[in-house]
């Protein structure tokens, strides 16, 4: 792989351990199943929640079914009765969730028009008040639905864990706070291209 061919790789190889991950691994493909879709992709969010991506995407696929179109308008949601909703495979609590993000939705303007102009901050903090939503959430819809560039989500079990290998001497015998402030120090180095750091840190398959 040409490190030079992308600013972003060029900048993250000046890391010499990133540098060797990168070159260790297939350039991740970018997935936005929502076509920019944010309040569906909080939807989806919702019912992916602690179980696998094939369980999820069987149950969303019957929750969608249960609308016109395929599509969960927020009014026809909440018109829903539970019976109706659990018939999709849904639990109580992630009914409960699916509605907070209907109501906020129609409280709230949740567009990439509303989104755009905030920091990654702010979009946290302006989605956090949904029940069922919480930063590491709104952290895959900034990196995956609204294309920040610079998200670093260190709450992500997968992405501690590859850091912990890959980055062996700087953390070794850390927990706690002290773990996350060096991973913290290790990513400030990959600014402003963070996002791309993590997803070739998800991709990457280490050599145990």
């Amino acid at each position: 792989m040409q490190l030079t061919n992308s600013p972003a790789l060029a900048h993250l190889a000046k890391d010499p351990i990133m540098a060797r991950l990168i070159a260790e691994t297939a350039n991740p493909k970018v997935f936005n199943d929502y076509a920019d879709d944010v309040y569906l992709a909080l939807l989806e969010s919702i019912v992916s929640q602690q179980i696998s991506v094939k369980a999820a995407d069987a149950i969303f696929t019957r929750f969608r079914a249960l609308f016109p179109e395929n599509y969960p308008d927020a009014s026809l949601l909440l018109l829903k009765t539970t019976d109706e909703l659990r018939s999709a495979g849904l639990s109580f609590q992630k009914i409960k969730y699916l509605q907070s993000v209907a109501e906020f939705s129609l409280q709230h303007p949740v567009n990439r028009a509303h989104l755009d102009p905030m920091s990654d901050e702010e979009v946290v903090q302006y989605l956090l008040p949904i029940k069922g939503v919480g930063r590491w959430t709104v952290e895959m819809l900034l990196m995956f639905v609204l294309d920040r560039p610079d998200v670093f989500p260190i709450d992500d079990l997968v992405i501690r864990q590859r850091m912990l290998l890959a980055y062996p001497e700087q953390t070794s015998g850390l927990t706690g706070k002290a773990l996350y402030k060096i991973l913290h120090e290790i990513a400030d180095a990959w600014r402003p291209h963070r996002t791309t750091a993590s997803r070739y840190l998800w991709r990457w398959k280490p050599v145990h």
